[in-house]
C-alpha cells in the first residue's frame, strides 16, 4: 500500500513539474532571442571588372513584386552608390553597368523555407511557409481522487505550455531579392538561352534563342533577415532595408 502511495506521489510530482519544464523552454527562447539579430547573405558571389572613374555610370531598375509595395530601396541604393563615386543614369546608352533588382518576398517567413529559397538561387522557386507554434495537449481519465488530481495537474501543464507558446514567439522577418548585373563589353557577346512556356494543362513549348549583345550578365539572390523574440514588422523593416541596401550596393 505504501509502495502504491509513493508511485502515485511520484506521478503527481512529475505532472506538477511539467509546467516548469515547458516554462523553461519558453524562457530559453526569450533569453537567447532577446536581442535583434540581422543577417544578409547572397546565393552566389559576383566579381565585377573595375573601370575608370569616368566610366562609373550605372543604370538602376528596382522593382517590388511582393505584397508589400511600400518596401522601397531605390533611394537608399542610389545614395549608397553615389557615396562611392558612381553616377546614376536613366539612359542605357550611357551606362557602363546596369543593375536590375526584383524584391520577390517581404515579411514574416519561416527560416527553413527562406534558406531553401536561397539554395534555389536566382530565379528559383520560393515556397511559402507559415511559422507554426506547438500547442501541448493532455487528457485525463476518471478514477479515484488521486488519479483525477494527476490528470488535472497534467491539464494545467498543457495550459501553461499553450500560454507560454502564445506569449513567447521566435519571429523572423526578411526580404528575398533577385539581382541581375550587366557590364558593358568592348566586343560582342553571344547569348544562348532556353525558355519553357506552358500551354494550358496539356503541354508546353520549348523556346531556344541566340543573340549578340554588348553586355555580360551576372545573377544572384539576396536574403536579408531580422530575428528576435516577439519581433514586430515596424522594428524589423528598417534593419532589413538597411541590410539589403548594404548587400546590393556592396557589389560595387
Amino acid at each position: 500500500m505504501k509502495k502504491t502511495s509513493n508511485t502515485v506521489k511520484l506521478g503527481l510530482a512529475m505532472a506538477i513539474a511539467m509546467p516548469l519544464l515547458w516554462g523553461c523552454a519558453a524562457t530559453s527562447v526569450a533569453i537567447s532571442k532577446r536581442t535583434l539579430d540581422v543577417q544578409s547573405q547572397m546565393s552566389d558571389t559576383i566579381f565585377l571588372d573595375p573601370v575608370a572613374p569616368a566610366k562609373q555610370v550605372i543604370l538602376l531598375q528596382l522593382r517590388n513584386t511582393s505584397d508589400k509595395p511600400d518596401f522601397v530601396i531605390k533611394t537608399q541604393v542610389e545614395q549608397a552608390l553615389i557615396a562611392k563615386g558612381w553616377r546614376v543614369t536613366t539612359d542605357p546608352d550611357k551606362a557602363q553597368y546596369m543593375m536590375q533588382v526584383n524584391i520577390l518576398q517581404v515579411g514574416k517567413m519561416d527560416y527553413s523555407a527562406a534558406q531553401s529559397a536561397m539554395g534555389n538561387g536566382y530565379g528559383g522557386a520560393i515556397i511559402g511557409g507559415a511559422i507554426g507554434y506547438g500547442v501541448g495537449r493532455a487528457s485525463g481519465a476518471s478514477g479515484n481522487n488521486m488519479t483525477g488530481t494527476v490528470a488535472g495537474a497534467a491539464l494545467v501543464g498543457a495550459g501553461v505550455e499553450f500560454l507560454a507558446n502564445a506569449i513567447v514567439k521566435d519571429v523572423y522577418f526578411g526580404a528575398i531579392t533577385d539581382v541581375q548585373l550587366s557590364q558593358r563589353t568592348g566586343t560582342a557577346v553571344k547569348l544562348k538561352g532556353k525558355q519553357v512556356q506552358a500551354q494550358g494543362n496539356s503541354g508546353s513549348e520549348m523556346l531556344d534563342y541566340e543573340e549578340s549583345t554588348n553586355w555580360k550578365r551576372y545573377r544572384t539572390r539576396v536574403l536579408s533577415t531580422a530575428n528576435k523574440v516577439n519581433l514586430k514588422w515596424e522594428e524589423a523593416e528598417p534593419v532589413v532595408l538597411k541590410g539589403l541596401t548594404n548587400s546590393i550596393s556592396g557589389l560595387f
